[in-house]
């Protein structure tokens, strides 16, 4: 077990390294740089639309009312317009679908307005661009792995961010009859920003390109010219989604009524159809003072404005734990350092401990508070040695009466083994995520790296989460380790592809891009039967096989202790939400910054990994010290069944957490619709889970240590 634990302490110095190198974490540009000679073509991908409406998304080339792919090869790239580009793991499963567009770029060449097509829409796909419109969508495009963004200016106009996407479309009001409208956008313009290339290249004219600006605008159908507006700075109209025979009637005569209802949009003819004209310009403006290497910082100039939120979130947490050492130090250094040098003293006659040095007014540390306290002893009365054993029976209470059962088998040791182990796991694969990305090596230019590099850690981490299940499993009395193995390697894995292959029904009737394809659920299937389960089961077998069970101080005795009447702050439910609200009330203004990103703005990027990481490492200091505190309680009310509960201790916080998203669900989010409601609380629920289980295990094995260092020094004969 002390060897188990300088590995964690050592993982987490590295971590602690990473923090030091970087508070906000550091953007590595990667390998080589994408530079252009004047004229060269430059792909444009379309990927997908979200809105922070919904949890329902959609690949952009999959719409209804867009231009379809003319299919036509790309001079200068080699790229077939509407074929499919090859995507990573986390690519697929975080919905992206990028495409080659028909969109023409050339290095340098502005193009004020060129015609793309004229797209005829039905009713079905009228009714799904309202849909697109009314819910906020966003749309994603790529330039050199670039997100097209729109840009903004700070709340002083001192600096300018960008935001990743641009709208849809937009809605309003009719003055006349209250009609809400809604209108596409079906003009665009693009803006490149470009530098000049750093080193040869430079030398040589070539440019890089530093910034992807997207700038929508809704234009009438009609008034054109060869498909184009006849002037794009002067528009009347925006292109209403309306089959309306006649659209602009409605806005004239018709007189003001309170009690008007809107009809359906598309009150045209039964076969009616609209036609939407779509067009964009092109635009490169070179930009002096950004560099290629920092060309993402523009998508995170805005996150700079909660820095000092960060570091008040960083000295809250470290308030906590400085009470939490602090209760800690008393605990070792007084309560259970004086009780062990009497223990010690004394001998064990009969099952009963006799003292050599206490006093008769020192009886356990629930009389702490009387005067002299735990610290103080007198030199004992000759007289008292020969005191009766139950007269001194008596003077000894609280967790020295149990050492016979703290290393008793516990009830359900065969859950809680492959529980740590898949916990420990999690804490792996966790770690290296926010290492990896303190370095900058996971970065947003890394599109779907976060998920994909997390699969490869946890599939890693298999033969760790074996190993000390398959361990703990031997020490709890465990004989089936094969079978051991096999629940460990299916405990999370099965719980997560179940709700996920459950959840992609309902993404999938609804045409979402996030639902996964057929291919990859077979492929992550045979990645958690083929190469974890396997990694697990050998682990398991070092672990129960070579390193054995861990060595216990004590032998349980062979009839179990009463457990008397507990307290009600230490019965099960109490003891879990007063101990999971210290760890919550370390995290929880961090986990402010990382919901609005994952929910409420969808549009920006958490790149502020270095405050994360710092917080992480507190809030598993916090866990560790809660726990033992916990358990030092439990154990002085002479209940000896810690095992389970230091694991419910230590995972209790996520109790906090859901119910933290259900708050954040209700008064911030503006999720529509049953299906977005599920995934929320379906994901809500994994990311608890996982949590759950991480957090559970560091508290059992900081409570087992504790234990088995306070009773290890114990001298029973």
């Amino acid at each position: 077990m002390a060897a188990d634990f300088r590995i964690t302490m050592a993982i987490w110095a590295i971590l602690l390294l990473a923090c030091l190198q970087s508070v906000q974490a550091f953007y590595i540009p990667g390998w080589s740089i994408k530079s252009w000679r004047d004229g060269d073509s430059i792909p444009l991908f379309v990927n997908k639309i979200y809105s922070d409406n919904t949890q329902i998304q959609h690949a952009y080339s999959e719409l209804p009312f867009v231009c379809a792919p003319s299919g036509r090869t790309r001079p200068g790239t080699g790229l077939i317009s509407g074929s499919n580009v090859a995507l990573n793991l986390g690519e697929v499963l975080r919905g992206d679908r990028i495409m080659v567009s028909d969109y023409e770029l050339e290095m340098l060449k502005d193009d004020e307005a060129h015609y793309l097509c004229s797209h005829k829409v039905d009713r079905a796909g009228l009714r799904k661009a309202v849909e697109v419109v009314k819910n906020g969508y966003m749309a994603e495009w790529i330039v050199d792995n670039l997100p097209a963004a729109t840009s903004f200016v700070t709340v002083d106009k001192s600096r300018k961010y960008y935001s990743s996407g641009f709208k849809m479309g937009h809605s309003d009001h009719d003055a006349v009859t209250g009609k809400q409208r809604f209108f596409i956008n079906n003009h665009v313009t693009i803006v490149i920003r470009y530098h000049t290339a750093p080193g040869r290249d430079g030398q040589q004219g070539r440019k890089v390109i530093v910034g992807f600006e997207a700038y929508p605008k809704s234009i009438e159908a009609g008034n054109r010219v060869n498909g184009l507006p006849a002037d794009l700075h002067s528009v009347q109209r925006g292109m209403e989604l309306t089959m309306a025979r006649n659209a602009t009637n409605m806005t004239l005569t018709r007189d003001l009524d309170t009690s008007y209802t809107p009809t359906e949009i598309d009150d045209g003819a039964p076969d009616a159809t609209l036609t939407i004209p779509y067009s964009y310009s092109v635009y490169f403006r070179e930009d002096e003072k950004l560099e290629w290497a920092n060309r993402w910082d523009l998508y995170f100039v805005n996150q700079e404005d909660g820095t000092k939120v960060h570091w008040l979130a960083i000295v809250n947490s470290l308030v906590i734990l400085a009470v939490l050492t602090a209760i800690v130090a008393v605990i070792l250094a007084r309560t259970i350092r004086g009780e062990i040098k009497g223990l010690a003293e004394g001998m064990l006659e009969d099952g009963k401990i006799r003292l050599g040095k206490f006093s008769k007014g020192l009886r356990s540390p629930r009389k702490s508070n009387e005067k002299g306290g735990l610290l103080e002893q007198v030199d004992a009365d000759p007289a008292d040695d020969a005191a009766s054993d139950d007269e001194i029976a008596e003077d000894v209470t609280g967790w020295k009466l149990i050492h016979g059962d703290v290393f008793r088998t516990p009830a359900h040791g065969h859950i809680l083994a492959p529980m740590v182990g898949s916990g420990v796991q999690l804490i792996i694969m966790c770690l290296g995520l926010l290492v990896l990305s303190c370095f900058g090596v996971l970065n947003p230019s890394f599109r779907g790296g976060f998920i994909s590099v997390g699969i490869f850690l946890f599939i890693l981490a298999g033969a760790f989460s074996g190993y000390f299940s398959g361990r703990l499993y031997r020490t709890f009395g465990g004989t089936l380790w094969k079978h051991n193995a096999v629940v460990t390697a299916s405990l999370f894995p099965g719980l997560l592809f179940a709700t996920i292959f459950i959840l992609n029904l309902f993404v999938w009737a609804n045409a979402s891009s996030t639902a996964i394809p057929l291919g990859t659920l077979f492929a992550l299937l045979a990645l958690w039967l083929l190469i974890q389960l396997p990694l697990v089961y050998i682990g398991s077998w070092y672990g129960f096989a070579r390193a054995g069970p861990y060595a216990h101080p004590i032998k349980a005795n062979a009839v179990p202790r009463q457990i008397p009447v507990q307290p009600w702050y230490l019965r099960t439910l109490q003891a879990i939400l007063i101990a999971g609200s210290i760890p919550f009330a370390v995290m929880f203004i961090e986990l402010l910054f990382v919901f609005r990103n994952l929910w409420q703005d969808k549009s920006g990027h958490y790149y502020v990994f270095g405050f994360l990481a710092v917080v992480f490492v507190i809030l598993i200091l916090v866990v560790m010290e809660t726990t033992v505190i916990a358990v030092y309680i439990q154990l002085c009310a002479e209940n000896h069944a810690w095992h389970m509960r230091s694991f419910l201790l230590g995972s209790s916080s996520a109790v906090w957490i859901f119910a933290y998203c259900a708050y954040y669900y209700t008064y911030h989010l503006h999720i529509q619709g049953l299906v977005s409601g599920v995934l929320f609380f379906c994901y809500a629920g994994l990311a608890c889970g996982v949590y759950g289980l991480a957090m559970g295990s560091v508290g059992f094995l900081t409570g087992y240590g504790f234990v088995r260092k306070v009773y290890g020094v114990v001298k029973v004969d």
